[in-house]
């Protein structure tokens, strides 16, 4: 019946989509799960600024929080990698570097040239985990020999920042294991000629990269929390059947045994290396 119908107080409108909120605007810390805000993080130098957690950076964006604006000159960047052993498992390796050079932008997993700091000259190889786990093959070995040589002949320092947790790159079998030993005499030479060679190590630095010229070094500085060793703490684990005691391998655990010179918050990082450079250049 008519007059039990109640007049309607509202009004029905249609459904609209909601504009979508662009993932790319967020991200969330891995540590304390915070969701931060895109333009905060890079003002902070992608740290958490709940946690002080530290997100893995790129090789470009570490050159630019590291050097002075629009002074860093690429070296090398010609030079990549063939496939010597035409490696296949599900993928190829010349399949593999084309996904990754598309992926990130990158020929190569590291970065060479020169640039400044704080006005002071240095050479500098940057290497990028985001690139076939940040891996030495032989263009990666050859680039930090290039580079290192660079600064033997310029009597200018040389800084590697590295963030490899790939090793030796198993695609090239014999010649990525060679660079251990090709780098580390490059280093070498730096040494002799009493030129600095400053090594900073980030999350991650392992393996093979860890085991030749990272870690020797004039000074060698760490990121928080970033994991440097040769093979990982389940492996060691499980090969001595015993429990790692807690923070192994972390950088502020290799402080503490004298394996580190200084750990550095990301914000501390480029003016510890302007001071250095004051005194030695």
């Amino acid at each position: 019946m008519g007059w039990f119908k109640r007049k309607r107080k509202y009004a029905v409108l249609p459904i609209r989509e909601g504009r979508e909120i662009k993932k790319e605007l967020w991200e969330k810390c891995e540590a304390c799960g915070k969701v931060i805000y895109e333009k905060i993080l890079n003002e902070n130098l992608k740290v958490c600024p709940k946690c002080g957690y530290h997100f893995r950076l790129t090789a470009p964006e570490r050159i630019n929080i590291t050097l002075d604006e629009n002074s860093f000159q690429e070296s090398n960047q010609e030079i990549s990698s063939l496939d010597p052993l035409n490696f296949r498992s599900r993928h190829s390796y010349k399949e593999k570097l084309k996904e990754d050079r598309e992926k990130t932008g990158l020929s190569e997993a590291v970065i060479t040239g020169e640039g400044k700091i704080a006005g002071y000259p240095a050479i500098l190889a940057v290497s990028d985990s985001h690139f076939i786990m940040g891996s030495m093959g032989s263009v990666v070995g050859e680039k930090i020999v290039r580079a290192a040589e660079s600064a033997l002949e310029k009597k200018i320092p040389f800084l590697s920042i590295s963030a490899g947790g790939g090793g030796a790159r198993m695609y090239e079998g014999m010649l990525s294991l060679m660079q251990m030993a090709k780098t580390a005499s490059a280093i070498g030479k730096l040494k002799k000629a009493g030129v600095l060679y400053i090594s900073l190590l980030t999350d991650p630095t392992m393996a093979g990269v860890a085991a030749s010229y990272a870690l020797i070094g004039d000074i060698i500085l760490a990121e928080p929390e970033a994991l440097i060793g040769f093979t990982g703490p389940r492996v060691i684990e499980q090969t001595i059947k015993q429990k790692l005691p807690k923070g192994f391998q972390r950088s502020e655990f290799l402080y503490k045994h004298g394996m580190i010179d200084k750990v550095l918050p990301r914000k501390e990082i480029k003016p510890t290396l302007t001071k250095i450079l004051s005194v030695f250049s």
